[in-house]
């Protein structure tokens, strides 16, 4: 595994800190490993009215087992390089899931 300041994660009191790549109109969501600093994560949706995002935030929910409400979307809104923040999660959650 990599230096721990070279990932594109940073595990926080509160919960994870990701820093995430987003592929849009995917043939399947998951996350396909890390893409120089950041989580490539592919999603099925389409980056049209939100849909996108939405579809991250429940991924991302499902996979950690919180609510959708505990995962924020804190940095591009309307990028495919996100900041998002998930409450409750931890890096070992993460690695267990990664490629």
């Amino acid at each position: 595994m990599a230096d721990r300041s070279e990932l594109p994660w940073q595990e926080q009191p509160d919960g994870l800190l990701l820093r995430v790549l987003v592929q849009p109109r995917a043939s399947r969501n998951g996350f396909c490993g890390i893409q120089g600093d950041e989580l490539k994560l592919r999603l099925t949706a389409p980056p049209v009215d939100g849909a996108a995002n939405d579809c991250c935030q429940e991924f991302l929910a499902k996979l950690f087992r919180v609510a959708k409400s505990a995962v924020r979307i804190e940095a591009g809104e309307s990028s495919r390089h996100k900041r998002i923040k998930v409450l409750g999660a931890t890096a070992a959650q993460l690695e267990q899931k990664l490629p």
